[in-house]
């Protein structure tokens, strides 16, 4: 059975140092490239999703100068800025497909975005027979659960790689991880 690896939104602006930082997120970009470096193999596809959101506007209502960290957020993951690239502890050689959501839109499940030939995330899964897929990335509660409940809404087993995730609140993202263990996705550690 086809499986694929899933790698949600490790960028500048959601690791140390950036505009919406999460405590362990260079630590997942680093054990992400150590799993590519280990298991690249494994996976059919490896599929990256970035935020990439418009200089201008507020995004239809996603940018705030007041935000309430919920449904309005800083300005974060602007087109073609720093913010918005891969995190450089992130090893990208293996990646097979890069999506970009948001654009001028609130966006937190990579299957809302699409890959440079405008494939969306669905359909290259479907395209490749995947049926598995392991899923790692930023913000446990907030994109990784997106993703990872849209991916189950798609048929696809889901395994959660808990050691290479990262999460803004410790609550939030216990409560996201028991959600997707209810939605029928698996928790499990990589290994790597």
């Amino acid at each position: 059975m086809a499986r694929a690896l899933l790698v949600v939104d490790v960028q500048n602006d959601f690791t140390e140092g950036g505009a919406l930082a999460v405590d362990g997120g260079d630590a997942v970009a680093s054990g992400v490239s150590r799993l590519l470096a280990e298991r690249a193999g494994d996976y059919a596809v490896i599929v990256a999703s970035r935020d990439w959101h418009d200089a201008e506007g507020d995004n239809s209502g996603h940018f705030s100068a007041e935000p309430d960290y919920v449904d309005t957020w800083p300005v974060h993951c602007v087109a073609d800025t720093e913010g918005a690239a891969y995190d450089p502890l992130l090893d990208t050689a293996a990646i097979t497909h890069h999506v970009r959501k948001g654009q001028g839109r609130p966006a937190y499940s990579m299957f809302e975005g699409t890959a440079d030939d405008g494939a969306t995330v669905a359909e290259i899964l479907a395209a490749h027979g995947i049926v598995e897929a392991d899923v790692v990335g930023i913000a446990t509660d907030h994109c990784v659960r997106a993703s990872a409940l849209d991916a189950v809404s798609h048929g696809v087993h889901v395994r959660i790689l808990t050691d290479l995730v990262a999460g803004v609140g410790e609550d939030s993202s216990a409560a996201a991880l028991a959600e997707l263990a209810h939605a029928g996705a698996e928790l499990s550690e990589s290994g790597a």
